[in-house]
């Protein structure tokens, strides 16, 4: 791997409470299918009977909303600025059976927000996870004070990369970075685009062995998602692949992923109470 790009200073050991039923969807770099990953496990958690929340966590360029074709009366800016709380910008995304509280594309104030705004943000969070058996949070690509915010509230980061070698390269120092915070051990890969499981097995591998050699950890693998045409057709539609091609390879790869997700938050619930 290359040495990762200049990143802001972050806390070495930050304080924080992490929520028991808190996933982050994170990413190195854009374009690797992060936003539609985070719908379509939301769909399939809840499809598996679970209470589910999407939290659109990109402050500067949020765009659930767009992907699933609805236009909440409220979104994350207005909890921000005060004019109401959190839970009330909620919005019921009936075709997906799960809770979303959309972001604002383009918004300086949730762009901009000072670490104070921040951290106030995420503990709010916290306290409405209370009321969800699960909490997809889809985080700004990158790495920026929001993302390791956010993550550090949530009991397991999907780490989501494809076989670009930039994408690789960038997840790589996410992964490094979190090693100071704690947050690395909490890291799953997920392998987006794979021409097919074999090539995916390949690009975990690469990102593997980098964090063998020079971590010292191993991130274990949460899933592959194979290349399929039809999630670009899913998104031209503004309908989940769950419900527009539900026996698609990318569907069933994506509810595998679900699966892994709930073992994950059942074995974290089992350590809690022993």
């Amino acid at each position: 791997m290359t040495a990762e790009r200049k990143t802001e200073e972050m806390p070495a050991n930050p304080v924080f409470r992490r929520g028991k039923n808190i996933i982050a969807v994170a990413s190195g770099k854009g374009g690797v299918g992060k936003t539609w990953f985070s719908i379509t496990l939301s769909h399939a958690l809840a499809k598996a009977g679970k209470k589910v929340l999407l939290f659109d966590g990109d402050l500067g360029l949020a765009n659930v909303d767009v992907q699933i074709g609805v236009m909440p009366r409220w979104d994350l800016s207005d909890a921000i600025r005060g004019r109401m709380s959190l839970e009330k910008v909620i919005h019921r995304y009936e075709e997906g059976g799960f809770d979303l509280i959309a972001g604002r594309s383009g918004s300086g104030i949730l762009a901009s927000l000072p670490p104070q705004r921040l951290t106030m943000l995420r503990d709010q969070l916290l306290d409405v996870a209370e009321n969800y058996d699960v909490v997809i949070v889809d985080l700004g690509a990158g790495i920026d004070r929001s993302m390791f915010m956010f993550c550090s509230a949530a009991t397991r980061t999907l780490m989501v990369i494809n076989e670009e070698s930039t994408s690789l390269t960038d997840s790589y120092a996410i992964i490094k970075r979190g090693t100071t915070t704690g947050l690395s051990k909490h890291i799953r890969i997920v392998i987006n685009q794979a021409p097919n499981l074999i090539d995916g097995e390949k690009t975990y591998n690469t990102i593997k062995k980098a964090c063998e050699n020079f971590l010292r950890l191993t991130p274990p693998l949460a899933g592959i998602i194979r290349q399929d045409s039809r999630v670009k057709d899913s998104i031209r539609h503004q309908t989940p692949i769950l419900i527009r091609s539900p026996n698609s390879d990318a569907a069933e790869d994506a509810q595998k992923i679900a699966r892994f997700v709930l073992g994950e938050l059942a074995e974290n619930r089992k350590t809690a109470s022993a």
